[in-house]
């Protein structure tokens, strides 16, 4: 099964693009579309998943054209958008039987694929309680079920982790990274964690273009010897900021020990760590809009 993208682009004013000249092939697996606020991510979901008709170029699904044959996509298709609405007053079964229902998932099978689905995302218990009575991330596994609940081939889920804590967003995580053994998973997001546990291979999205569709391996591996580490002085790091991509810092009783991307050694004392993906992202991307986990600042004692 496979998606590709051939030159696609969305224009919304006289020289406004959303997207523009994007060249990608999605497989089976989980694809991390990666990339800050305002990147165009959402615009090539709303293309992919036939919201939106491209301006330029082409989606094939399997080798049909979808902006002839949406129908060819919309069949097999999952898709869970940023902003997810439901009927508040339905419980969460109900609103499931709904959805099969719209989607053509005869009785027998939708009550089967419920069941488990329910309890694949956690909320089994809470099933029969309306849904307007959920915390965020009791909608969003609510939403990640009603996008599996046909067992689409394709499975695009825009920012499904955005706003949840930390024991939620590593369970939706892993129930993506679970079914995506046998149909194409998108996933996007400005999340690097979510990314790195979960994808096969990274797109990496910025102004609305392609900067590298690879496996994360590789990805890191381009910024191998871009890395640095040292203790600075508290009073420097105002500066370290506006000169470097500062990703960590973390305050000791003698300074502050900063880690940053860098081409060459920003101090003769700095010393070249092993980068991550949270690395590759910010020598790739930059600071903007990151939420990579940690980008914070900690102290020890």
């Amino acid at each position: 099964m496979t998606v590709r993208l051939d030159g696609v682009g969305k224009r919304y004013g006289e020289d406004v693009w959303g997207v523009r000249d994007i060249d990608l092939e999605l497989e089976d697996g989980v694809h991390g579309l990666l990339g800050p606020n305002g990147a165009g991510k959402s615009t090539l979901m709303r293309i992919v998943t036939t919201v939106m008709e491209p301006t330029t170029g082409t989606v094939t699904w399997n080798g049909t054209d979808v902006a002839s044959s949406p129908d060819a996509v919309r069949e097999v298709l999952g898709y869970l958008p940023q902003d997810f609405g439901v009927y508040p007053d339905l419980t969460a079964r109900e609103f499931l039987e709904y959805v099969a229902a719209l989607r053509g998932v005869d009785r027998a099978t939708a009550r089967d694929r419920i069941d488990e689905l329910l309890a694949l995302t956690g909320i089994e218990d809470v099933q029969d309680r309306k849904i307007r009575t959920f915390s965020g991330g009791m909608r969003q596994s609510v939403g990640i079920a009603q996008a599996l609940v046909n067992d689409p081939d394709l499975l695009v889920v825009d920012e499904p982790t955005v706003g949840l804590d930390p024991e939620k967003r590593v369970q939706i995580r892993n129930l993506l990274s679970s079914v995506a053994d046998d149909r194409v998973v998108l996933l996007s997001t400005h999340i690097v964690p979510d990314v790195e546990a979960t994808a096969h291979r990274v797109a990496l999205l910025d102004d609305g273009e392609l900067l590298a569709h690879t496996d994360p391996e590789s990805l890191v591996a381009e910024t191998d010897g871009k890395v640095y580490e040292f203790l600075a002085p508290s009073a420097a790091l105002s500066d370290l900021r506006e000169a470097y991509q500062v990703s960590s810092t973390v305050q000791r009783a003698d300074g502050v020990r900063v880690r940053l991307i860098a081409d060459e050694p920003p101090r003769p004392e700095a010393e070249p760590v092993t980068p991550t993906l949270e690395d590759a992202y910010l020598y790739h991307v930059g600071a903007r809009d990151v939420d990579v986990g940690h980008l914070e600042s900690r102290e020890v004692a």
